[in-house]
C-alpha cells in the first residue's frame, strides 16, 4: 500500500469516527484529505469504493444509513462501540512473538492478513516490534493451489482441479465443495464434499496439478458446523497415506524448545559444552520435514541420532548463516 493511500485511509477512519451522523460520499470527498486529487467524479467513486473495501477487509465496521427519512442519499460512519478493541496487554516477549508470526508466512494472501492484525494491535496501543531478529527465522511455505482454494472457501464456491494419488501417476478431475484449508504434519490439505464420490474427502495440495478452477456462483458452499477439519485430515491421512516412523534422539537445552518437548519423551540429561539440557526421544513420520522443524529451534536443539537427520539439520543451519552473511 502506498503512503498516500495509507494516509487517506487513516484520515477517512478519523473522519467517520468523529461524527455521529452519516456522512455522504460527496461530503467525505470535501473533508477528507486525499480525495481532492481525484480528477473526475468517476475517479473519486472508484477510489472511494476501493477504500471502503480495504477498511472492511481490515475488520473496521463501516456502517451505512440515513440521518433521517427525508435524506435521499445514504451516508457512512464508524460506531466507536464497534470499532474500539477491548484492553489488550502483551508482555514484551509476547509482542515479539506476534511480530515474528506476521513475518512467518511466505504467501502474499496470509502476509496481508498478518499485517492487518498488526494494524489492529497498534490501534489498541500495543507496541509490536516487527524488527525482532531471531537466531533462526523459519518460514511457512504454501503450495500454488493454496491461494485459489482459500479464496474459494471464503467465497463459498465450488472448485475443480486435477489430482494425482500417491500410488499412481494418473491424474483425475475432482469437483469439490471446499470447507477449509488446514496444515497437518507439515503438509497442506483442502477438506470438503467431493461431488464425484458424494462424500467428505480431503486432498493434499502438493498433489493438485494445474490450475484450480471455480464452478458456479459464490455463496453455495457452507461448512457443516459439526466437522472438525484438522481431526478429519488426521484420521484420513493416517488411513490413506501411512508413513514409517523414525525414532530420533535429541539434546534439548534446559527449559527451551517447548514445541519439541510437547512431542518428545525425556530419557536423560546431558551437558553440551557449558549448557545443561535433556536427552529426549521423538517419533518422526516425515524426517525431511522434521529437519526444518528442528532447525527452526536454532541452538536450543542438537540431533544426537540418527546421523542423517543431524546432517540435514546442520545443512539447513549453514544455509541460514550463509544467507545472513550475504
Amino acid at each position: 500500500m502506498s503512503t498516500a493511500r495509507a494516509e487517506r485511509l487513516v484520515n477517512l477512519v478519523l473522519a467517520l469516527l468523529s461524527t455521529r451522523q452519516f456522512l455522504t460520499a460527496e461530503r467525505i470527498r470535501g473533508i477528507v484529505p486525499g480525495y481532492a486529487d481525484a480528477a473526475t467524479d468517476e475517479a473519486f467513486s472508484r477510489m472511494f469504493e476501493r477504500d471502503k473495501t480495504e477498511l472492511r477487509e481490515l475488520g473496521i465496521p463501516l456502517e451505512t444509513g440515513r440521518n433521517s427519512v427525508f435524506d435521499p442519499i445514504e451516508g457512512y460512519r464508524i460506531a466507536r462501540r464497534d470499532y474500539e478493541l477491548g484492553e489488550i496487554e502483551l508482555a514484551p516477549d509476547e509482542a515479539t512473538a506476534v511480530a515474528l508470526a506476521a513475518r512467518l508466512w511466505d504467501s502474499p494472501e496470509l502476509t496481508g492478513q498478518a499485517h492487518g492484525a498488526l494494524v489492529k494491535l497498534r490501534a489498541a496501543g500495543v507496541e509490536v516490534d516487527e524488527h525482532a531478529a531471531p537466531v533462526v527465522e523459519p518460514r511457512v511455505h504454501t503450495e500454488p493451489a493454496f491461494a485459489p482454494l482459500l479464496a474459494a472457501v471464503q467465497r463459498g464456491q465450488v472448485v475443480r482441479f486435477d489430482y494425482r494419488r500417491s500410488d499412481s501417476p494418473e491424474r483425475r478431475v475432482r469437483t469439490l465443495e471446499p470447507w477449509g484449508v488446514v496444515s497437518w504434519r507439515a503438509r497442506w490439505y483442502v477438506v470438503g464434499h467431493d461431488r464425484d464420490r458424494d462424500a467428505p474427502r480431503c486432498f493434499r495440495l502438493s498433489r493438485i496439478t494445474g490450475e484450480v478452477r471455480t464452478v458456479g456462483k459464490p455463496g453455495v458452499v457452507s461448512r457443516p458446523p459439526d466437522v472438525n477439519l484438522l481431526e478429519f485430515v488426521a484420521g484420513t491421512s493416517t488411513r490413506q497415506d501411512p508413513a514409517p516412523t523414525t525414532s530420533a534422539r535429541l539434546w534439548l537445552a534446559k527449559g527451551r524448545a517447548a514445541g519439541i518437548r510437547r512431542h518428545a519423551r525425556v530419557v536423560g540429561s546431558l551437558t553440551v559444552g557449558d549448557a545443561e539440557g535433556d536427552v529426549a526421544e521423538v517419533d518422526l513420520h516425515y524426517p525431511e520435514s522434521a529437519a526444518d522443524w528442528i532447525a527452526g529451534h536454532g541452538p536450543d536443539v542438537l540431533v544426537l541420532e540418527p546421523d542423517v537427520l543431524a546432517k540435514a539439520v546442520r545443512h539447513r543451519l549453514e544455509r541460514v548463516l550463509l544467507g545472513a552473511d550475504a
